[in-house]
């Protein structure tokens, strides 16, 4: 197994205090080291966001991109060379607000990439604006008044779309999310894991309780449940 400190760069992290992207980046990190994958066969394309500072501490090829672009530019290297180990992150405003195009096509296609969805609810990197993946109702800096408009879904959106693999957690289990970007990145075919991770900052108002939306930890396999049971935790679907 890899050393985690292969994969370490010495570059300390620059997040909130409390914000869960240490907990995303130890994860990574653990589950590319258990995976004895070496750093040079790996490739993460990075969104602009918060959890995109990973490029900095992450220690694989790493390529910055634009906003809502890592998940294209993850494709093109796949095309490249397809026996790289290819990782597309970014946060929700990335992937589902500006990128929501590529997330559906790549999942339509089944490309063989690992997407890392780091969902915290607002653009927390430009002071918490709404995104598409904003809670109904939720104060903003963008929406004073409550944002008027029901969440969009990746999962849900990935699913229709025909992912192979979905998944979410949370990020404050670094056990459950290890083990699950473990077996999406082993998975041959498209992988979406959702993490949830609320911003410590942007979202430091909004009633505890609803800040994970009282996600559940059993897993349901059935494709067809997506639309009745959003809030499950673990590996939501695979397709073998």
């Amino acid at each position: 197994m890899n050393k985690l400190s292969d994969l370490s760069t010495g570059v300390q992290p620059t997040w909130c205090p409390g914000c869960g992207n240490y907990l995303v980046l130890a994860a990574i990190k653990k589950a590319i080291g258990e995976l004895n994958l070496e750093p040079k066969d790996v490739v993460a394309t990075y969104d602009i966001g918060c959890a995109a500072n990973m490029v900095n501490n992450l220690n694989v090829c790493g390529f910055a991109t634009l906003h809502g672009r890592s998940i294209p530019v993850a494709v093109g290297v796949k095309m490249a060379n397809p026996k790289l180990t290819v990782i597309a992150q970014g946060g929700e405003g990335g992937i589902v607000t500006e990128g929501g195009n590529h997330l559906i096509h790549a999942a339509q296609r089944n490309d063989d990439i690992t997407v890392i969805l780091n969902n915290n609810y607002v653009f927390a990197l430009t002071t918490g604006q709404t995104s598409a993946a904003t809670p109904k109702g939720l104060k903003t800096r963008s929406t004073p008044e409550g944002n008027p408009f029901e969440p969009l879904s990746a999962i849900d959106l990935a699913a229709v779309a025909g992912a192979s693999f979905l998944a979410r957690t949370q990020s404050s289990d670094l056990a459950q999310t290890t083990e699950i970007l473990k077996s999406a990145i082993r998975h041959k075919g498209f992988s979406l894991v959702e993490i949830i991770q609320p911003c410590v900052i942007w979202l430091k108002d909004y009633p505890e309780e609803n800040k994970s939306e009282k996600y559940q930890e059993k897993p349901f396999k059935d494709i067809k449940d997506f639309f009745n049971k959003k809030n499950y935790l673990g590996i939501l679907y695979e397709k073998i």
